[in-house]
């Protein structure tokens, strides 16, 4: 009986030097691939996934407290040759609560810096002139991303790809919507 006793204790201390394993960061069950751009009016889907963030400091807020790194998130198409890039000035805040999706430009919570794809032997990309609107939340998120166990992203967004078909080029509404997994990438 005191050999069972031992290798427990040893197991036991083993899982407090670790932290415990919190089950409050990670995945959570998202799924690898998930957020999918779509159009209402055209047969045009999108879907990423592969998502990988890394604490790259592309998007700084002015006011983030010391030690917050903004946040890069890039993914690729996996129905065609595309990808996605998005940038959290404020991955604390984040964590805390949804916040507001806009363009790539200073002062915006979460900035969609890039969608692109191709589709129905159509290319598709961000038309930067029309408006970018939405929320992102996540679930798991721990250390401001940079968490090895990663997270879940949800997205809930709206804007404008210009779709060229040959030479006819045109603007869709399109969403942008879904949870997908994130991974931390580990090489800082």
């Amino acid at each position: 009986m005191s050999r069972l006793r031992f290798p427990l204790l040893i197991s036991l201390s083993l899982l407090a030097a670790c932290g415990g394993g919190d089950d409050d960061c990670g995945v959570g069950g998202a799924p690898s691939v998930g957020l999918v751009a779509k159009s209402a009016a055209a047969p045009a889907t999108l879907t990423f996934g592969g998502l990988h963030a890394g604490l790259n400091n592309d998007c700084p807020a002015a006011d983030a407290p010391s030690g917050v790194i903004s946040l890069t998130l890039q993914g690729t198409q996996t129905d065609g040759t595309g990808n996605v890039t998005l940038c959290i000035a404020r991955p604390d805040l984040l964590a805390e609560r949804a916040q507001a999706l806009g363009h790539d430009q200073a002062g915006v919570a979460v900035r969609l810096v890039d969608v692109n794809g191709t589709a129905n032997n159509c290319s598709f990309a961000i038309d930067v002139a029309q408006p970018v609107t939405g929320t992102v939340t996540t679930s798991g998120l721990c250390g401001d991303g940079g968490d090895p166990a990663g997270f879940a992203l949800v997205v809930d967004g709206a804007l404008h790809l210009q779709r060229t078909c040959n030479t006819v080029v045109d603007s869709l509404d399109v969403t942008l919507r879904g949870r997908v997994a994130v991974q931390a990438d580990q090489a800082r």
